[in-house]
């Protein structure tokens, strides 16, 4: 019974995460990734009972069937969704909690040739985009995401969002800020890739703070240079080019759409 209402979840989970699955026949035959994950329970029962050899071909011939990896060591939660599939790979002591979701190219990977705990453990809830790569014995929290092609050494906070190589949190510039992106993110319910156009760029929030820190910096040197000639010391004429307007750009203004941060700040 347990057998068949794994089943049921591996299926329905389908339909909630991928708008394009039609049917539980069409999911059957043509999700890879469903076949990876149903194969992997045969393959981690197997391993428990201490035929290894036996599991690990048998996840071989998945993995050439399926163009995804999955050692039959590692322990996978209730409802966990591969979409697309293609080049995952899941290690050996890898941990994976409820309700996860994996993307195509994402590693959990290790970083040691040691026995013992060496792969990720992930919690519920999570999202790994699409090329991640989650590295070594560290723990992503429920509710984490992990931004596409991010590499991830570093434990993640529960409900944080991790973008970048190497992976950054990324950080609210106010709580209103932080508020109004949450509930943006529950009104879609769910990031496909793990990250929304909303999202603010961690690059462009710390250049604009450099900037600010440079503008202060200028300020500060303006008024040095008022107080001298006061003084009756001249310092001098200084060639600093001014920072009348900084504009920095996502990637996705490339494509039309609006960009995730943008300053547009006047100089004075």
């Amino acid at each position: 019974m347990a057998f068949w209402q794994r089943l049921r979840e591996d299926l329905t989970c389908v339909f909630d995460r991928d708008p394009a699955a039609r049917t539980v026949f069409e999911i059957l035959t043509a999700y890879p990734g469903i076949h990876a994950v149903l194969f992997h329970r045969v393959h981690h029962l197997l391993w428990n009972l201490g035929l290894k050899w036996l599991a690990r071909f048998l996840s071989a011939i998945t993995r050439w069937l399926t163009g995804i990896e999955i050692h039959p060591g590692a322990k996978i939660g209730r409802r966990f969704f591969i979409d697309h599939g293609m080049g995952v790979v899941i290690g050996e002591t890898a941990e994976i909690g409820d309700d996860c979701t994996l993307y195509q190219g994402v590693t959990l990977g290790g970083t040691s040739w040691q026995k013992g705990k060496r792969h990720p453990t992930i919690g519920n809830n999570v999202v790994i985009g699409a090329g991640a790569k989650v590295l070594g014995p560290i723990m992503v929290h429920d509710g984490a995401r992990i931004g596409s092609n991010s590499v991830v050494v570093k434990e993640v906070p529960a409900e944080a969002t991790v973008v970048g190589v190497p992976g950054r949190i990324v950080t609210w510039e106010n709580d209103q800020e932080h508020q109004m992106l949450q509930e943006i993110a529950r009104k879609l319910g769910f990031d496909a890739y793990g990250t929304t156009q909303d999202m603010p760029d961690p690059e462009a929030y710390a250049i604009n703070r450099m900037l600010d820190h440079i503008h202060l910096l200028g300020n500060k040197l303006d008024e040095l240079c008022r107080a001298l000639r006061a003084a009756g010391i001249n310092p001098g004429d200084l060639c600093i080019p001014a920072l009348d307007r900084c504009q920095i750009h996502s990637v996705s203004a490339e494509n039309g759409r609006q960009p995730a941060v943008v300053a547009d700040r006047q100089r004075n």
